[in-house]
């Protein structure tokens, strides 16, 4: 499959550059890490991909890849096979939050595409036979909603949907069937934590008809007080109307995490910055140290610099943090296999370099 507008080493400028959602410009930047649109869709004349002979996903592969290439939105893009590339290589996308574990195990005719600056990504015969992804920094659902419904336009011009003027849009899982569009956020809820509220808050959220689950979506842990707030409704349902909830709810959130920020602050800031700078601390010299481990310690450097405390990295350095000291990052970066131990030495080394880095002043303007 041919690579437009690219050369054979785009994998290696997709890893080296950080994807834009990861650049804390986005309002609320300090509490929302990203906003992500997402929409199921499948091709009218070819069985659901658990039902395809390997031929037929040979074919939605090759369609699906060629209207992406010629979508506006999609222009410049990155086009990969799964087959193609390496374990490790299959794991980075699913680290950066491109792929999931399903499409990331290499198996059948799978494929995605990537636009530049990870703002669109599209794969190619997971559950469906196309998940269309934009995603944006900071609490930005609106923005997010755009590219991903301009970008559906843009591909319905070349492909015949599989949609019932009844149900709407069909999917292989029922629960997506309808609008194939599930709205998230990821929310970082330090305080909520540290004050036991946050049970109280999970619960009113889910009663509300939205889902909450880790960093990595569905089935994985949460780690670093962080929080995928989504829709869990698509059927019956418009896709503004979803959004607008979903907003709704988010602000909700931000606000009574602010409250509890505020509170906690009051009541016990100097265990709060204590725990900040023993954080940043351990970051800044670590010898080996473990990814959730990082994450965990990004999340009290992270309420600190949403606190102003001085002498802190930027936000944008701990969110790329959480995706380059991931493992297959690290073997990717270094160029070969690691065990746990040396990838633990490996990920101290890179976590301490970035901080330095970041700490340094810039140089005197050309």
């Amino acid at each position: 499959m041919s690579t437009p507008g690219r050369s054979p080493g785009g994998f290696d400028e997709l890893v080296a550059r950080p994807a834009r959602w990861l650049s804390a410009e986005g309002p609320h930047a300090d509490l929302v890490l990203s906003s992500r649109i997402r929409l199921a869709r499948n091709l009218r004349s070819v069985p659901f991909t658990h039902r395809a002979r390997e031929e037929q996903l040979q074919g939605v592969l090759m369609s699906v890849a060629a209207a992406a290439q010629r979508s506006p939105g999609f222009a410049g893009s990155l086009v990969l096979r799964m087959a193609d590339l390496s374990p490790i290589e299959r794991q980075v996308l699913v680290e950066r939050h491109l792929v999931s574990h399903e499409l990331g195990d290499g198996a059948r005719p799978r494929g995605i595409v990537v636009a530049p600056e990870e703002r669109l990504s599209l794969m190619i015969n997971e559950e469906d036979h196309l998940r269309l992804q934009a995603m944006a920094p900071g609490f930005q659902l609106a923005e997010a909603w755009a590219a991903a419904d301009v970008a559906d336009d843009e591909l319905d011009q070349s492909l015949d949907f599989a949609f019932s003027e009844e149900i709407g849009y069909l999917t292989a899982c029922p629960t997506n069937a309808g609008t194939g569009l599930r709205a998230s956020v990821l929310v970082h809820l330090p305080a909520l934590v540290l004050l036991d509220e946050i049970s109280r808050v999970l619960k009113s959220i889910t009663q509300v008809g939205l889902n909450v689950r880790g960093l990595y979506g569905e089935h994985s842990d949460i780690m670093g007080n962080l929080f995928q707030v989504s829709n869990q409704t698509t059927l019956g349902r418009g896709e503004r109307d979803s959004i607008e909830s979903l907003e709704r709810v988010t602000r909700q959130i931000i606000e009574t995490e602010e409250r509890a920020r505020e509170r906690m602050m009051r009541d016990a800031r100097l265990q709060i910055e204590d725990k900040v700078w023993r954080a940043y601390g351990t970051l800044r010299h670590c010898r080996t140290i473990h990814s959730r481990e990082v994450i965990n310690l990004c999340s009290a450097v992270r309420l600190g610099v949403a606190l102003q405390l001085d002498g802190l990295c930027p936000l944008h350095v701990l969110n790329e943090l959480l995706v380059l000291t991931q493992p297959a990052h690290l073997e990717r970066a270094h160029g070969a296999e690691l065990t746990p131990g040396e990838r633990s030495v490996y990920r101290a080394r890179l976590v301490r370099e970035r901080l330095a880095a970041a700490e340094r002043p810039a140089g005197p303007p050309a």
